[in-house]
């Protein structure tokens, strides 16, 4: 046992001999790990898994790196047909102890088996399915898919489970009780089974007992002996006297009788017989039919979600080659940046941003797309700013203060630092008694240039424009 402080051996002493730290509480929480994970390993050994599992789980509760537990919890997994769980619990093992894990093995040894792979995918998805017919009221497939899904994996004690249930719901006691068998082969101590199988046998002994009534009351009757034979009559009824006229009556009669018997009864059951073979052909039939038409509604939802990926694919594809798609966007702004490097046409590089801009989302583009777009707005947006503020400042020396106000934005849009063309946007918000928008623009001027002559004029006019309390 190593200290969980400096890693260093602990000796039999309450604290580590390296670094001092108090490990008595320590010790123990590891004793009770072990003990749960000794507790798990004994009950797995006699096919305890439920139990096994509880052990296991309770002793990763008080060293989650106990990796021996972690890697027979997974074993427990796998032999009750989780696979998928037992490989999260591998996993979790190898990425807490990358070397020498025999975790590593068991990854392994599914992972470069195909078959078995795709063996665990249908089981899963089929076992998924079986629960959505469950869900929908179509028990017949839920019992068809439960019987798939334990031809690929027949230790999955889930499936096992749920199909004695469906077996339980139609009555068929025989068959849930055989399932409910396997299961126990498999986990002797699960709560679940116990409970369905105590069910099972109940109804199952309620139906012996009925049959067992009944035949009792078939056998009730008189047996005495008659010189050499034994004379079997029923209750109630009485033994006529013999004469000769009787006798051949009762002779003729009996012949008779015996007559319609034949056939009445034989010719009924070859009949009953005919319809049974019949019967049990169509079930076949239907059976068949049913496992298909699940088959051909498996394939059915396949093909649709197929479509649904194909018409997505084209669609990411028309996004990104069509008119207006990403390679078109990436063409024009290559086409611009050349141009703007050749010509140095600062109107031509702002009209070709502000229409890639107007049809892109930015900040989704590609880092390079980004870079690119940064580089030529800076390169041409001091220029533009200086051009704006001048329009601008005319426009709010004659008093057009909205075309002041739309102008000056676009200067201080291409260049954020024109703390004169900010200032005079924020004069020109106020001319527009645009109260709210102008503070709000002072406050950036504040903000952005502290230390100024601006700043300190921004200053007056929030104070001028704010009203003053009474």
């Amino acid at each position: 046992m190593f200290c969980y402080n400096c890693g260093c051996t602990l000796s039999e002493h309450d604290f580590c001999t390296a670094c001092g730290a108090d490990v008595y509480m320590y010790k123990k929480i590891m004793h009770v790990s072990n003990m749960y994970y000794n507790d798990g390993l004994e009950k797995a050994g006699v096919r305890d898994l439920t139990g096994a599992v509880t052990s296991l789980r309770q002793s990763l509760r008080f060293n989650k790196n106990h990796i021996e537990a972690r890697n027979l919890l997974g074993l427990v997994y796998f032999e009750m047909g989780d696979t998928v769980t037992a490989l999260g619990e591998w996993v979790i093992s190898k990425n807490m102890q990358p070397d020498k894990n025999i975790a590593d093995d068991y990854i392994n040894k599914i992972q470069s088996n195909a078959g078995r792979l795709a063996s665990i995918n249908a089981t899963i998805k089929k076992y998924n399915q079986a629960l959505l017919y469950c869900n929908q009221g179509s028990k017949d497939y839920a019992v068809i898919q439960l019987k798939k899904v334990l031809s690929l994996n027949p230790r999955f004690v889930r499936a096992h489970q749920l199909l004695a249930l469906l077996y339980m719901d139609r009555q068929d006691w025989e068959h849930a009780e055989r399932e409910l068998r396997k299961c126990m082969d498999i986990d002797r101590n699960n709560v679940l089974t116990l409970r369905y199988l105590k069910e099972v046998e109940a109804a199952l002994t309620n139906e012996e007992t009925t049959k067992s009534a009944v035949k009792r009351k078939k056998e009730e009757a008189v047996r005495y002996q008659s010189e050499n034979e034994m004379i079997i009559q029923p209750l109630n009824v009485r033994e006529p006297r013999r004469n000769g006229v009787s006798t051949l009556l009762n002779m003729g009669i009996g012949i008779l009788i015996g007559l319609a018997a034949t056939y009445f009864l034989l010719v009924p059951a070859a009949r009953q017989a005919v319809r049974m073979e019949a019967q049990e052909t169509i079930t076949k039939i239907g059976n068949e039919s049913d496992t298909k038409t699940a088959r051909i509604q498996e394939l059915e939802n396949k093909i649709s979600g197929m479509n649904g990926d194909i018409a997505q694919l084209n669609k990411q594809i028309q996004d990104f080659v069509g008119e207006d798609g990403t390679l078109q966007t990436f063409e024009e702004m290559l086409v611009s940046a050349a141009a703007f490097i050749e010509t140095g046409d600062i109107h031509a590089a702002e009209e070709d941003l502000e229409a890639i801009a107007a049809n892109v989302r930015l900040e989704e583009m590609t880092e390079g797309f980004q870079s690119l777009y940064r580089k030529i707005f800076e390169a041409i947006g001091p220029e533009l700013s200086a051009e704006y503020y001048k329009e601008g400042h005319e426009a709010y020396r004659t008093e057009e203060y909205a075309v002041a106000i739309e102008v000056l934005g676009k200067a201080v849009a291409y260049d954020p630092a024109n703390m004169e063309a900010l200032y005079e946007l924020g004069q020109a918000y106020a001319k527009n008694d645009d109260t709210e928008d102008a503070i709000r623009i002072f406050e950036q001027v504040i903000e952005l240039f502290p230390n100024t002559q601006r700043a300190r004029n921004a200053q007056q006019q929030i104070n001028s424009l704010t009203p003053k309390a009474d």
